[in-house]
Protein backbone atom coordinates (compact mmCIF):
# COMPACT_ATOMS: atom_id res chain seq x y z
CA UNK A 1 0.00 0.00 0.00
CA UNK A 2 1.26 3.51 -1.11
CA UNK A 3 0.75 6.49 1.05
CA UNK A 4 -1.66 7.96 -0.87
CA UNK A 5 -3.97 4.70 -0.63
CA UNK A 6 -3.97 5.09 3.38
CA UNK A 7 -7.69 5.57 4.96
CA UNK A 8 -7.09 9.51 6.67
CA UNK A 9 -6.15 11.05 9.11
CA UNK A 10 -3.12 8.53 9.79
CA UNK A 11 0.27 9.51 10.76
CA UNK A 12 2.97 7.64 8.66
CA UNK A 13 6.46 6.87 10.44
CA UNK A 14 9.06 7.26 8.05
CA UNK A 15 11.61 4.16 8.20
CA UNK A 16 14.17 5.51 6.58
CA UNK A 17 14.54 8.87 7.92
CA UNK A 18 14.20 7.47 11.37
CA UNK A 19 16.82 5.09 10.71
CA UNK A 20 19.37 7.62 9.14
CA UNK A 21 18.33 9.80 12.83
CA UNK A 22 19.31 6.76 14.98
CA UNK A 23 22.37 6.36 13.26
CA UNK A 24 23.43 9.91 13.64
CA UNK A 25 22.61 9.51 17.58
CA UNK A 26 24.89 6.19 17.60
CA UNK A 27 27.80 7.66 15.50
CA UNK A 28 28.04 10.58 18.64
CA UNK A 29 27.68 7.77 21.49
CA UNK A 30 30.49 5.33 19.72
CA UNK A 31 32.77 8.12 19.16
CA UNK A 32 32.59 10.02 22.72
CA UNK A 33 31.41 6.61 25.45
CA UNK A 34 28.48 8.71 25.76
CA UNK A 35 24.85 6.80 26.25
CA UNK A 36 21.85 8.44 24.58
CA UNK A 37 18.42 7.29 25.32
CA UNK A 38 14.86 7.82 23.92
CA UNK A 39 12.81 10.59 25.42
CA UNK A 40 9.86 9.04 25.52
CA UNK A 41 7.59 12.09 25.80
CA UNK A 42 8.18 13.19 22.29
CA UNK A 43 7.88 9.47 20.55
CA UNK A 44 6.48 6.33 22.21
CA UNK A 45 5.86 4.40 18.92
CA UNK A 46 6.94 1.57 20.25
CA UNK A 47 5.96 -0.57 17.82
CA UNK A 48 9.49 0.77 16.51
CA UNK A 49 11.24 0.02 19.85
CA UNK A 50 13.37 -3.22 18.73
CA UNK A 51 14.71 -0.77 15.73
CA UNK A 52 15.39 2.38 18.09
CA UNK A 53 17.44 -0.53 21.18
CA UNK A 54 19.54 -1.33 17.85
CA UNK A 55 21.41 2.08 18.07
CA UNK A 56 20.46 3.65 21.58
CA UNK A 57 20.98 2.44 25.52
CA UNK A 58 17.54 2.58 26.33
CA UNK A 59 14.68 5.12 27.13
CA UNK A 60 13.53 7.55 29.37
CA UNK A 61 10.23 8.20 31.16
CA UNK A 62 8.31 10.75 33.06
CA UNK A 63 6.32 9.00 35.01
CA UNK A 64 5.35 4.80 36.11
CA UNK A 65 3.38 4.22 32.34
CA UNK A 66 6.32 5.55 30.17
CA UNK A 67 8.67 3.42 32.68
CA UNK A 68 6.61 0.50 32.09
CA UNK A 69 6.34 0.82 27.73
CA UNK A 70 10.04 1.29 27.75
CA UNK A 71 10.80 -1.71 30.23
CA UNK A 72 8.69 -3.87 28.22
CA UNK A 73 9.13 -3.01 24.82
CA UNK A 74 12.81 -1.79 24.63
CA UNK A 75 14.04 -3.82 27.56
CA UNK A 76 17.40 -1.80 27.82
CA UNK A 77 18.37 1.05 30.03
CA UNK A 78 15.44 2.24 31.91
CA UNK A 79 15.37 6.09 33.79
CA UNK A 80 12.73 8.17 35.15
CA UNK A 81 12.18 11.82 36.59
CA UNK A 82 9.33 12.84 37.58
CA UNK A 83 8.51 16.29 39.06
CA UNK A 84 7.18 14.42 42.16
CA UNK A 85 6.42 10.69 42.87
CA UNK A 86 2.84 9.39 44.28
CA UNK A 87 3.76 6.83 47.48
CA UNK A 88 1.87 3.90 45.87
CA UNK A 89 3.31 4.13 42.03
CA UNK A 90 7.28 4.14 43.62
CA UNK A 91 8.03 0.27 44.52
CA UNK A 92 7.56 -0.58 40.89
CA UNK A 93 9.25 1.99 39.61
CA UNK A 94 12.20 1.53 41.78
CA UNK A 95 11.60 -2.09 40.60
CA UNK A 96 11.80 -1.37 36.97
CA UNK A 97 14.01 1.62 36.57
CA UNK A 98 17.37 1.80 36.34
CA UNK A 99 17.83 5.29 37.16
CA UNK A 100 15.92 7.49 39.11
CA UNK A 101 15.72 11.29 39.02
CA UNK A 102 14.66 13.67 41.64
CA UNK A 103 13.20 17.00 41.68
CA UNK A 104 13.82 18.09 45.06
CA UNK A 105 15.85 17.01 47.93
CA UNK A 106 12.83 16.16 50.14
CA UNK A 107 11.66 13.58 46.97
CA UNK A 108 14.72 12.40 47.66
CA UNK A 109 14.55 11.64 51.46
CA UNK A 110 11.11 10.32 50.91
CA UNK A 111 12.25 7.90 48.95
CA UNK A 112 15.99 6.95 49.18
CA UNK A 113 15.37 3.98 51.56
CA UNK A 114 12.86 2.14 48.93
CA UNK A 115 15.50 2.67 45.63
CA UNK A 116 15.96 -1.34 45.62
CA UNK A 117 18.97 -1.18 43.08
CA UNK A 118 18.00 1.84 41.03
CA UNK A 119 21.12 4.60 40.63
CA UNK A 120 19.57 7.82 42.25
CA UNK A 121 20.14 11.21 40.67
CA UNK A 122 18.85 15.15 41.61
CA UNK A 123 17.72 17.09 38.86
CA UNK A 124 19.15 20.91 39.42
CA UNK A 125 18.41 24.20 37.56
CA UNK A 126 21.31 26.20 36.73
CA UNK A 127 18.80 29.40 36.10
CA UNK A 128 20.17 29.63 32.40
CA UNK A 129 17.98 30.61 30.00
CA UNK A 130 18.93 29.88 26.64
CA UNK A 131 15.18 30.18 24.60
CA UNK A 132 13.86 33.02 23.06
CA UNK A 133 9.63 32.43 22.66
CA UNK A 134 7.65 30.21 24.87
CA UNK A 135 8.09 30.39 28.19
CA UNK A 136 5.61 27.27 28.85
CA UNK A 137 9.02 25.22 27.43
CA UNK A 138 11.94 26.80 29.64
CA UNK A 139 12.83 24.87 32.89
CA UNK A 140 15.03 28.19 33.41
CA UNK A 141 12.39 30.69 33.33
CA UNK A 142 11.22 32.46 36.68
CA UNK A 143 9.37 30.74 38.96
CA UNK A 144 9.99 27.22 37.39
CA UNK A 145 9.37 24.08 39.40
CA UNK A 146 11.63 22.06 37.92
CA UNK A 147 14.93 21.28 39.35
CA UNK A 148 17.14 22.23 42.85
CA UNK A 149 19.07 25.69 42.46
CA UNK A 150 22.91 26.05 43.62
CA UNK A 151 21.68 28.11 46.39
CA UNK A 152 19.63 25.06 47.86
CA UNK A 153 21.52 22.33 47.06
CA UNK A 154 21.98 19.98 50.02
CA UNK A 155 25.32 19.18 50.46
CA UNK A 156 25.03 16.80 53.21
CA UNK A 157 23.02 14.24 51.10
CA UNK A 158 25.75 14.12 48.50
CA UNK A 159 27.06 10.49 49.75
CA UNK A 160 24.07 9.26 48.52
CA UNK A 161 23.92 10.37 45.24
CA UNK A 162 24.73 8.77 41.70
CA UNK A 163 24.65 11.87 39.41
CA UNK A 164 23.03 15.05 38.51
CA UNK A 165 20.38 15.83 35.90
CA UNK A 166 19.84 19.01 34.04
CA UNK A 167 16.93 19.74 30.98
CA UNK A 168 16.59 23.27 29.82
CA UNK A 169 16.80 23.18 26.30
CA UNK A 170 14.18 22.92 23.63
CA UNK A 171 15.16 22.42 19.88
CA UNK A 172 18.62 24.09 20.14
CA UNK A 173 21.47 23.66 18.76
CA UNK A 174 25.00 22.54 20.62
CA UNK A 175 25.94 26.25 21.27
CA UNK A 176 23.07 26.62 24.02
CA UNK A 177 24.53 23.16 25.59
CA UNK A 178 28.05 24.66 26.17
CA UNK A 179 26.38 28.00 27.56
CA UNK A 180 24.24 25.93 29.77
CA UNK A 181 27.57 23.45 31.11
CA UNK A 182 29.31 26.72 31.89
CA UNK A 183 26.30 27.81 34.24
CA UNK A 184 26.61 23.91 35.20
CA UNK A 185 30.36 24.06 36.05
CA UNK A 186 30.15 27.46 37.97
CA UNK A 187 27.46 26.27 39.71
CA UNK A 188 27.34 22.63 40.68
CA UNK A 189 30.93 21.89 39.47
CA UNK A 190 31.99 21.04 42.91
CA UNK A 191 29.78 18.62 43.13
CA UNK A 192 30.64 16.23 40.30
CA UNK A 193 33.63 15.20 41.57
CA UNK A 194 32.76 11.40 43.06
CA UNK A 195 29.61 11.29 41.57
CA UNK A 196 28.95 8.42 38.78
CA UNK A 197 27.18 10.24 36.01
CA UNK A 198 25.59 13.46 34.66
CA UNK A 199 22.28 13.80 32.65
CA UNK A 200 22.42 16.37 30.21
CA UNK A 201 18.95 15.92 29.57
CA UNK A 202 16.87 16.77 25.79
CA UNK A 203 16.29 19.26 23.47
CA UNK A 204 19.51 18.55 21.55
CA UNK A 205 18.56 18.83 17.88
CA UNK A 206 21.82 16.85 16.97
CA UNK A 207 19.58 15.26 13.74
CA UNK A 208 19.06 18.73 12.73
CA UNK A 209 21.04 19.43 9.26
CA UNK A 210 22.80 22.52 10.86
CA UNK A 211 23.11 20.79 14.59
CA UNK A 212 26.63 21.34 15.16
CA UNK A 213 27.84 17.65 16.07
CA UNK A 214 31.34 18.67 16.51
CA UNK A 215 31.09 21.51 19.56
CA UNK A 216 28.29 18.48 21.33
CA UNK A 217 31.10 16.03 21.23
CA UNK A 218 33.42 18.59 22.69
CA UNK A 219 31.25 19.17 25.38
CA UNK A 220 30.41 15.68 25.93
CA UNK A 221 34.30 14.48 25.73
CA UNK A 222 34.84 17.88 27.97
CA UNK A 223 32.31 17.16 30.97
CA UNK A 224 33.59 12.62 31.15
CA UNK A 225 36.69 13.94 30.94
CA UNK A 226 36.87 16.37 34.05
CA UNK A 227 34.37 14.71 36.20
CA UNK A 228 35.69 10.97 35.07
CA UNK A 229 31.42 10.88 34.40
CA UNK A 230 29.44 8.34 32.49
CA UNK A 231 27.41 11.36 30.14
CA UNK A 232 24.04 10.76 29.26
CA UNK A 233 21.89 12.74 26.67
CA UNK A 234 17.90 12.18 26.28
CA UNK A 235 16.65 13.38 22.67
CA UNK A 236 13.33 12.82 22.10
CA UNK A 237 12.53 14.84 19.39
CA UNK A 238 16.04 14.27 17.32
CA UNK A 239 15.07 10.53 17.19
CA UNK A 240 12.37 10.80 15.20
CA UNK A 241 12.51 14.19 13.68
CA UNK A 242 11.21 15.19 10.23
CA UNK A 243 10.02 11.03 10.69
CA UNK A 244 7.10 11.18 10.08
CA UNK A 245 3.73 12.54 8.29
CA UNK A 246 0.01 12.82 8.65
CA UNK A 247 -2.05 12.52 5.96
CA UNK A 248 -5.21 14.22 6.03
CA UNK A 249 -8.08 14.79 3.19
CA UNK A 250 -9.93 17.77 2.08
CA UNK A 251 -13.53 17.90 3.21
CA UNK A 252 -14.92 20.79 2.16
CA UNK A 253 -13.81 24.02 0.78
CA UNK A 254 -16.12 27.34 2.89
CA UNK A 255 -15.79 30.78 2.16
CA UNK A 256 -15.38 34.27 4.64
CA UNK A 257 -13.23 36.66 3.05
CA UNK A 258 -10.22 33.83 1.70
CA UNK A 259 -11.07 30.19 0.73
CA UNK A 260 -10.79 27.63 3.81
CA UNK A 261 -9.89 24.19 3.70
CA UNK A 262 -12.11 21.90 5.84
CA UNK A 263 -9.75 18.76 6.68
CA UNK A 264 -10.87 15.79 8.46
CA UNK A 265 -7.65 16.17 10.27
CA UNK A 266 -7.59 18.46 13.03
CA UNK A 267 -5.12 20.98 14.91
CA UNK A 268 -6.60 20.67 18.37
CA UNK A 269 -6.80 16.84 18.55
CA UNK A 270 -4.59 15.59 16.05
CA UNK A 271 -1.24 18.17 16.35
CA UNK A 272 -2.14 20.03 19.51
CA UNK A 273 1.85 21.69 19.32
CA UNK A 274 -0.31 23.89 16.13
CA UNK A 275 -2.20 25.79 19.15
CA UNK A 276 -0.06 25.16 21.84
CA UNK A 277 3.52 26.42 20.86
CA UNK A 278 2.79 28.02 18.43
CA UNK A 279 3.87 26.13 15.68
CA UNK A 280 3.40 25.89 12.23
CA UNK A 281 3.68 22.34 10.11
CA UNK A 282 5.50 21.88 7.18
CA UNK A 283 2.96 21.11 4.33
CA UNK A 284 4.33 18.62 1.47
CA UNK A 285 4.16 20.72 -1.80
CA UNK A 286 2.53 24.07 0.34
CA UNK A 287 4.36 27.37 0.45
CA UNK A 288 3.49 31.00 2.45
CA UNK A 289 0.38 32.85 2.08
CA UNK A 290 0.79 34.50 -1.21
CA UNK A 291 3.84 32.79 -2.32
CA UNK A 292 2.07 30.59 -4.58
CA UNK A 293 -0.79 31.09 -6.81
CA UNK A 294 -3.61 29.74 -4.47
CA UNK A 295 -3.84 30.09 -0.71
CA UNK A 296 -6.14 28.86 1.79
CA UNK A 297 -6.36 28.51 5.33
CA UNK A 298 -6.70 24.90 6.44
CA UNK A 299 -9.08 24.26 9.78
CA UNK A 300 -9.91 21.32 11.27
CA UNK A 301 -13.50 19.43 11.58
CA UNK A 302 -14.07 20.07 15.01
CA UNK A 303 -16.69 23.13 16.79
CA UNK A 304 -13.29 24.96 18.03
CA UNK A 305 -13.25 27.93 16.59
CA UNK A 306 -9.39 28.30 16.82
CA UNK A 307 -9.20 24.86 15.65
CA UNK A 308 -6.51 26.30 12.60
CA UNK A 309 -3.74 25.00 11.47
CA UNK A 310 -2.51 27.56 9.19
CA UNK A 311 -2.62 29.68 5.52
CA UNK A 312 -0.85 27.90 3.19
CA UNK A 313 -0.15 28.48 -0.62
CA UNK A 314 -0.41 26.37 -3.61
CA UNK A 315 0.54 25.90 -7.44
CA UNK A 316 -3.28 24.65 -8.32
CA UNK A 317 -6.58 24.78 -6.74
CA UNK A 318 -7.48 22.22 -3.84
CA UNK A 319 -10.54 20.49 -3.91
CA UNK A 320 -12.69 18.49 -1.66
CA UNK A 321 -10.93 14.50 -1.82
CA UNK A 322 -7.86 16.33 -2.58
CA UNK A 323 -5.04 14.76 0.01
CA UNK A 324 -2.59 17.01 1.90
CA UNK A 325 0.71 15.71 3.88
CA UNK A 326 1.83 17.24 6.65
CA UNK A 327 5.31 16.77 7.37
CA UNK A 328 7.84 16.54 10.78
CA UNK A 329 4.41 14.77 12.29
CA UNK A 330 6.11 11.94 14.52
CA UNK A 331 7.09 13.72 17.15
CA UNK A 332 4.69 15.32 20.01
CA UNK A 333 1.90 14.18 18.10
CA UNK A 334 0.87 10.80 18.43
CA UNK A 335 1.75 11.03 22.48
CA UNK A 336 -0.24 14.14 22.79
CA UNK A 337 -3.69 13.68 20.44
CA UNK A 338 -6.94 13.24 21.76
CA UNK A 339 -10.35 12.24 21.04
CA UNK A 340 -12.17 16.10 21.43
CA UNK A 341 -15.66 16.30 20.00
CA UNK A 342 -15.06 12.61 19.11
CA UNK A 343 -12.74 13.06 16.48
CA UNK A 344 -11.21 9.41 15.54
CA UNK A 345 -7.66 9.23 16.18
CA UNK A 346 -5.33 8.76 13.04
CA UNK A 347 -4.52 5.87 12.21
CA UNK A 348 -0.76 4.59 12.41
CA UNK A 349 1.12 3.00 9.47
CA UNK A 350 5.13 2.37 9.04
CA UNK A 351 6.80 2.97 5.54
CA UNK A 352 9.75 1.20 4.05
CA UNK A 353 12.89 2.51 2.94
CA UNK A 354 10.93 1.46 -0.57
CA UNK A 355 7.54 3.57 0.13
CA UNK A 356 5.21 0.57 0.97
CA UNK A 357 2.80 1.19 3.70
CA UNK A 358 1.78 -1.06 6.16
CA UNK A 359 -0.92 -0.13 8.52
CA UNK A 360 0.16 -1.22 12.42
CA UNK A 361 -3.26 0.63 14.29
CA UNK A 362 -6.00 1.82 13.99
CA UNK A 363 -8.53 3.66 16.11
CA UNK A 364 -12.26 3.32 17.01
CA UNK A 365 -15.15 4.12 18.78
CA UNK A 366 -14.28 2.39 21.47
CA UNK A 367 -10.99 4.09 22.01
CA UNK A 368 -13.76 7.38 22.39
CA UNK A 369 -15.43 5.43 24.51
CA UNK A 370 -13.24 3.28 27.07
CA UNK A 371 -11.32 6.57 28.40
CA UNK A 372 -15.12 8.18 29.71
CA UNK A 373 -17.45 6.73 32.01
Amino acid sequence: MRINELKTPCYVIDKKKLTENLACLKEVADSTGCKILLAQKAFSCFALYPLIGQYLSGTTASGLYEARLGREEMGLENHVFSPAYKDEEFDELAAICDHILFNSFEQFEKYRGRLKNASPGIRVNPMCSTQEGTAIYDPCAPGSRLGVRAEDFREDLLPFLDGLHFHTLCEQNADALKKTLDAVEEQFGKYLYGLKWLNLGGGHHITRPDYDILLLKECIRHMKETYDLEIYLEPGEAVALNAGYLAAEVLDVVENGMKILILDASAACHMPDVLEMPYRPPLMDGGLPGEKAYTYRLGGNTCLAGDVIGDYSFDREIRPGDRLYFQDMAIYSMVKNNTFNGMPLPSIAVMDEDGDCTVIRKFGYQDFKGRLS
